[in-house]
């Protein structure tokens, strides 16, 4: 693979020397496709009668190759000033503790970065990384890998099965119950042929056939940083292109209904960077939630700043209208340009070796001059949405803090609804990825590092009704790093991911890279999901909570293992209001109240109960309401409920009611 000192030298090269850079003004453009052809397409055998791959590790670290973007250098030293629509501070609020935190896939390939990535699906979650990939259920327990990516592809023939290159990408397609994994292929690296590696799952179960496919993108321009979107015409890809020299922006759609049914498969290139090469580090939209109205064109969006020779801070949307019946039909247009409030991207002047960490004067790579992925769309009926961040530097000093923005389509344009820069504190903040769950609150996790806190793993959000602009629930902490990253690249990253489960289009999986010990390049990841209580609710009503060991259940648990059960209420619009406060349990020996301190015998029936507290609603929680060991087999049901008579009684009709299943099972011999 292309060493670091090679890479440094082509940019110089490219900003200095190339004669077809042109940072001039914005011109926008309509453009027809080349056509292309699945090289070839197969049926796997069910993955779990593919013996993996393993792993093979070198202690001659592999990096990966991608390649910066070329960015101006400043003509002038930065003057320090703050950006204008930082959060300097934690929110009031508080984020949902973690529902599942479990670990990943480690450096078991030997590489850097990680390209940390993964989605959730009804019953799985997929995780994969350079150059590996597992296989999760939701309960964190590992039913298939760490494998080599290219294990997918074993007896396939040809790159994709003989090559393990990485810059990997997984999607769940919850308009078909499938998954998508792919990953490019370079055999003759840094020069062509090129290939890009899909496959799709036959069926919802990531654990059954693949459809496999490899495409030959391109002869001369390698297809770097590949970023994947969904929508309901093709599976959207972005490119970054290097001839060996920067080549601009490529931008490809797979024909998603024929690769459903394993048939040959068409693709659509766009060569954005054959009519303007100043555009780069584009995102394809990703389709969650509900499909966009009929007729929509799909979008791509990139970043780029007045000091890059715009005329000024902006997001660049373009608009890709797909007709397979006639491919030659299909057009890309744009750019349209949004302003934003302005921000400056200059991180280090573009050097990896820039985000500090302690013990160590080696920084990391905070990767300014792109969107981070994902670009994430939801179609909420009466209007459209598509969120994203990147990293920039929040006064001037090397400050790496998260831009966010929201942008809303109501009738016509899309525009800003809302954009902010998190950055709370003295640490940096970088490597984002933001999605918004399906009542329109956002989650945003990251990368999160200074000289006094180790590489860790940070997550921060906002209710749909909290002021715009801001991240009011204060932050979490996923994992505390406990050691830092030595390795001379300096490469962290390139992406992480955050998704929404497809169940309930309310809880959030997020995966990131960690160091638990300082090492050259031991990272690790880390998986964890959590929910905002209010997601799901009617608007407005009181949201009870319990949950059993984390989870909201059935849950087993073996005799003389721990039980906690934890509590939490979100009192919606209700605050304030008078209720009673029920906390119970069914058991095989009956119905049992909690007191606030102890669990007293009620009797035979619910209707012996007697009520927790009776006091207005109020946020509450979460609060342990039993630890304990040794309780007989059997099922038991523990219940939260708030009515808003306050009378003692149970009444019914009136009643906001959480529940969750504990099974008392014997201990495996």
């Amino acid at each position: 693979m292309r060493r670091l000192g090679y890479v440094v030298l082509s940019l110089l090269i490219i900003i200095s020397f190339s004669p077809f850079l042109s940072w001039g003004a914005e011109h926008p453009v309509k453009l027809y496709p080349a056509i292309g052809y699945s090289l070839k397409n197969d049926l796997s055998p069910p993955l779990s009668q593919i013996r993996p791959i393993p792993p093979g590790y070198s202690k001659n670290v592999r990096e990966i190759p991608t390649q910066p973007i070329p960015r101006p250098m400043p003509r002038a030293p930065e003057v320090p000033a703050e950006d204008p629509v930082v959060q300097d501070r934690q929110g009031e609020g508080s984020m949902p503790a973690t529902i599942r935190n479990f670990e990943g896939i480690g450096n078991v390939n030997g590489v850097l970065p990680p390209d940390t990535n993964g989605d959730v699906g009804p019953n799985h979650y997929v995780q994969i990384v350079n150059l590996s990939f597992a296989i999760f259920d939701k309960s964190g327990n590992r039913l298939y890998g760490p494998a080599d990516n290219n294990t997918i592809w074993s007896g396939f023939g040809g790159p994709c099965e003989t090559r393990n290159d990485g810059d990997p990408i997984v999607l769940y397609d919850h308009l078909a119950d499938r998954w998508v994994i792919s990953q490019f292929a370079l055999p003759n690296f840094p020069y062509g042929p090129f290939y890009q590696c899909i496959a799709i799952s036959q069926t919802g179960d990531p654990m059954g056939a693949w459809y496999r496919y490899s495409f030959l993108v391109h002869n001369t321009k390698m297809n770097d940083y590949p970023k994947f979107g969904l929508w309901p015409d093709g599976y959207y890809m972005s490119v970054n292109q290097f001839d060996p020299w920067w080549a601009g922006a490529g931008l490809f759609v797979f024909e998603r209904d024929r690769m459903l049914l394993g048939q040959p498969a068409r693709f659509l290139y766009y060569d954005l960077g054959s009519v303007d090469e100043r555009y780069g580090g584009l995102l394809p939209a990703d389709l969650d939630g509900p499909p966009p109205p009929q007729g929509s064109p799909a979008y791509f969006v990139s970043v780029d700043d007045s000091s890059w020779g715009f005329s000024r801070d902006t997001l660049h949307i373009w608009e890709v209208h797909v007709d397979w019946a006639t491919p030659s039909n299909s057009t890309i247009t744009g750019p349209t340009d949004i302003p934003t409030a302005s921000f400056n991207p200059n991180m280090c002047n573009y050097s990896r070796d820039c985000i500090p960490q302690p013990d160590t004067t080696r920084g990391l790579d905070a990767i300014s001059d792109r969107l981070m992925y994902r670009l994430q769309y939801r179609n909420f009926g009466s209007y459209e949405v598509m969120v994203v961040n990147h990293t920039v530097d929040v006064d001037g000093t090397d400050h790496a803090g998260i831009r966010w923005y929201e942008l809303r389509k109501t009738n016509g344009s899309w525009s800003i609804h809302q954009q902010g820069t998190f950055a709370p504190d003295s640490h940096n903040r970088w490597m984002g990825s933001i999605a918004m769950d399906g009542d329109g609150n956002i989650a945003l996790g990251y990368s999160i590092s200074s000289n006094t806190m180790y590489p860790s793993i940070g997550y921060v959000g906002r209710l749909s009704t909290d002021p715009l602009g801001t991240l009011p629930q204060g932050e979490g902490i996923i994992i505390l790093g406990g050691g830092s990253q030595t390795h001379s690249s300096s490469r962290w990253g390139d992406y992480s991911s955050m998704s929404v489960d497809p169940v309930d289009d309310c809880t959030f999986w997020y995966t990131q890279e960690y160091y638990q010990t300082t090492s050259s390049s031991g990272w690790q990841t880390r998986i964890a999901s959590f929910r905002f209580p209010s997601c799901g609710a009617p608007t407005g009503d009181p949201v009870p909570d319990i949950k059993a060991n984390g989870s909201d259940g059935p849950v087993n648990v073996s005799q003389g293992s721990v039980l906690s059960v934890t509590v939490t209420l979100d009192p919606g619009n209700r605050a304030g209001d008078d209720a009673d406060w029920w906390m119970a349990a069914n058991t095989p020996f009956g119905w049992y109240s909690y007191n606030g301190t102890d669990w007293i015998y009620a009797g035979p029936s619910y209707t012996d109960l007697t009520v927790t507290y009776q006091q207005p609603l109020s946020s509450y929680g979460p609060v342990e309401i039993l630890n304990t060991t040794g309780l007989p087999l059997g099922k038991y049901t523990f219940y939260f409920a708030v009515d808003m008579i306050m009378n003692g009684l149970p009444d019914m009709d009136q009643k906001y009611l959480d529940k969750v299943i504990v099974n008392i099972v014997q201990v495996a011999e």
